[in-house]
């Protein structure tokens, strides 16, 4: 690597550290001044506790700012690269030693795509494994959240059903289980029986749901739940266990709306294939799409921004940054509609795919128009 390549690789990554840093650090500001009286509601447990768990919970969640942020931080950290190297007037210097200033943005464009490969697995490999903890409200305290479960779908097509779900004990309390068979060819699953029990208790070993009731006369508890089988005239039976590939890990994650946002690919591959509602496979359909679309926009954004900012007259920066901080905001206000659009029914019909492409489809062409014209 040549002197100048490590030198404006050296201020790209210093400016992406402080992007980084101011732009996740207002953001973690901005949430708890908001959401301060929650975290303080357990005001109880002690000063240490309360400071300990929103170091926790703004600890996990910096994942998440990232995978927001990660376009952005990119364009301001170009911006600060390049910001100080105009106003020193250094790319004059390098254009009149011959170098093209297109050879000058190479160092920046490599490490993006590096930082676009850790984005990937922040995305696919940090967050889902951290999901069940990334779902915890501001009011909560960690290990003892509790979540209502509205009928959601496991692998065998059942839906599951509870008043509570209990996070520390694993437990559901007064489930009710729908065991359905398979789709018929209008799409729809038939109810063929229920499993009614006054708590589940998930076994992290045998990977199955104990189901425990209580006895109606002396209050006693019994082992196993009660089987409905439908069309059966006959007394519903004891079932021990329900074995779900629904964890006790998952419950958490599956119960919260934007649950989807943070699985991984292959997690909505699977949940796709399980013969999810309409609707679901419209939004598992998005996500899939603006997984591969998302990294590719942050990375037109870059080469939108990196033809305005590498001007040589120190007086036309502060105009340079201004569009393109512009062109990025417009970038990223398009794909926030497109990803509302996804789902919604538009000329009579729902196109997941094409709203997110849309983005990259509009702004990639002007990204190659900037890159031809720049001035080297």
């Amino acid at each position: 690597m040549k002197i100048l390549d490590r030198y404006v690789a050296k201020n790209f990554l210093v400016g992406y550290v402080i992007a980084f840093c101011v732009l996740i650090g207002l953001r973690m500001i901005i949430d708890l001044f908001v959401n301060l009286d929650e975290f303080a509601e357990h005001s109880d447990l002690g000063t240490i506790e309360v400071i300990k768990n929103i170091m926790s919970f703004y600890g996990l969640n910096c994942t998440l700012y990232f995978r927001d942020f990660a376009g952005m931080i990119t364009v301001v950290a170009a911006a600060f690269s390049f910001g100080k190297m105009v106003r020193s007037s250094e790319l004059v210097a390098v254009m009149a030693s011959g170098v093209s200033l297109k050879r000058v943005i190479g160092p920046i464009v490599f490490l993006a795509l590096l930082l676009t490969g850790v984005l990937a697995i922040d995305q696919e490999l940090v967050i889902p494994r951290l999901a069940d903890k990334l779902v915890r409200g501001h009011d909560d305290v960690p290990g003892q959240e509790t979540y209502k479960v509205r009928f959601i779908s496991d692998g065998n097509g059942s839906l599951i059903c509870s008043l509570k779900f209990e996070v520390e004990t694993s437990t559901l309390v007064r489930p009710t289980i729908l065991l359905r068979g398979e789709v018929s060819d209008a799409g729809i699953r038939k109810v063929t029986g229920r499993i009614d029990a006054e708590k589940a208790v998930y076994d992290n070993k045998t990977g199955q749901w104990n189901l425990f009731r209580s006895d109606p006369q002396t209050g006693e508890q019994l082992t196993g739940g009660l089987l409905y089988e439908m069309g059966s005239p006959g007394d519903p039976r004891p079932v021990l266990f329900y074995k779900s590939d629904l964890t006790a890990k998952d419950l958490p994650v599956r119960c919260q709306s934007e649950h989807k946002t943070l699985l991984s690919l292959s997690q909505l591959t699977e949940l796709e294939a399980q013969g999810t509602e309409i609707r679901d496979r419209f939004q598992l359909s998005s996500q899939k799409h603006f997984r591969i679309t998302d990294p590719l926009i942050n990375l037109v954004m870059l080469m939108i921004s990196l033809p305005i900012l590498v001007c040589r007259d120190p007086k036309s920066m502060k105009s340079a940054v201004m569009i393109s901080f512009a062109i990025t905001g417009a970038c990223f206000v398009m794909t926030f509609v497109c990803k509302i659009l996804a789902t919604e029914v538009v000329f009579d019909r729902v196109m997941p795919a094409l709203w997110a492409w849309l983005p990259v489809f509009v702004f990639l062409p002007i990204a190659f128009i900037e890159l031809d014209s720049m001035k080297t």
